[in-house]
């Protein structure tokens, strides 16, 4: 029997979210059923209520979740209910032509629920990220569970399904951050701070943080900086240098998406150095750069999409790392909220007041 459940929606672009009844379909062949336990305030889900994303509204918002699955559909072998699972929104299909090659991390065709989600009138709702977990209960495909140890917190644990393993994964995987490296990290929000979680784990002799807000300085220094650049008060290229012997960093994370940004970290790197772009930019934005610069430094300008992840590789070794107490995922949780608090969360990410609010339930 279909269940109707609370959840979180954006009807329109620029209207506040609201509460409101959902209905959850049984789960067919496979999909399934899960519990959200805790779900994490992402600036994705504020781009969908702005129409940055599309406009099929309604949508359903909510992507970084943990929770227990309830009931599986026809053919489901990878999960079944009770289990302890990280919602992803990477299912890989495993015959695209990125899949076939081995590198199921780049997965061309990730699928979703084949169900839709409604409002009790009929009307179908647009997931978030294919996942729409602001609610009780939410319908995904089976492929979008990763099971993890039950030990951890739900809310640190749903925060890898996408802003903190964004970060992690633009340092460890995408810019291959390995022990002695020297790393910069341009914007320190939720996955700046976790690209610096990500270099301090991989082993970076120095992390360097910039930003231009203290409390963001504060917030990566907590996670493993080792050095600090308030961007209002130097210039973060001149500094980035000074910091590394005149060199520049072996790696940058450009963590804001903005094309200023984009070219401190250019300029900031290394001869033969790596950029890494994990920052979201606007579809205005433009880059302008000499290219006779581009050919002379070598190395490589890459982007990172969702950390390069693979989330049943990914996933489980992080919560081991979180559990053994060698990766602070607790420190990521700024407040924990209700589902009635999403709006006012919005407005204090925008202000730059939390790392992350976590929606419990």
């Amino acid at each position: 029997m279909p269940q109707r459940v609370s959840g979180v929606i954006a009807r329109a672009k620029g209207e506040p979210v609201e509460v409101t009844t959902i209905v959850v379909p049984d789960p067919g062949p496979g999909e399934a059923v899960v519990a959200v336990q805790a779900c994490g305030v992402c600036h994705t889900d504020l781009h969908y209520r702005e129409g940055g994303i599309s406009d099929e509204y309604p949508f359903l918002l909510g992507h970084e979740a943990a929770g227990v699955v309830e009931s599986v559909g026809e053919g489901v072998t990878t999960v079944e209910p009770g289990d302890f699972v990280v919602l992803n929104w990477r299912a890989v299909c495993g015959d695209c032509r990125a899949c076939r090659k081995g590198s199921p991390q780049y997965c061309f065709d990730t699928h979703n629920a084949r169900q839709p989600m409604t409002l009790e009138d009929g009307t179908e709702l647009s997931p978030a990220l294919g996942i729409g977990s602001f609610a009780e209960k939410t319908l995904v495909a089976a492929g979008q569970c990763t099971k993890v140890d039950p030990a951890a917190s739900p809310a640190a644990a749903g925060l890898l399904g996408c802003g903190v393993m964004a970060g992690i994964g633009a340092a460890v995987n995408t810019g291959g951050v390995g022990r002695g490296d020297s790393v910069a990290v341009i914007g320190c929000g939720g996955v700046g701070s976790a690209a610096v979680a990500g270099a301090s784990l991989a082993g970076a002799s120095r992390i360097i943080a910039v930003d231009l807000e203290e409390r963001k300085l504060d917030w990566a220094r907590s996670f493993g900086a080792t050095h600090t650049v308030n961007a209002r008060e130097q210039d973060p290229v001149e500094a980035i240098r000074e910091l590394t012997g005149g060199f520049g960093a072996d790696v940058v994370v450009e963590a804001v998406g903005r094309p200023e940004t984009y070219e401190q970290a250019f300029y900031a790197r290394d001869l033969a150095g790596t950029v890494v772009l994990v920052g979201v930019p606007t579809p205005e934005m433009r880059l302008e750069l000499p290219l006779l610069d581009v050919f002379g430094r070598g190395g490589a300008l890459k982007s990172s999409w969702y950390g390069d992840c693979l989330p049943s590789r990914d996933f489980p070794m992080l919560i081991d790392l979180y559990l053994q107490g060698r990766l602070d995922l607790d420190g990521f949780v700024s407040e924990e909220i209700g589902l009635g608090d999403v709006e006012a969360a919005f407005a204090r990410m925008e202000r730059g007041e939390v790392l992350r609010s976590v929606v419990r339930l």
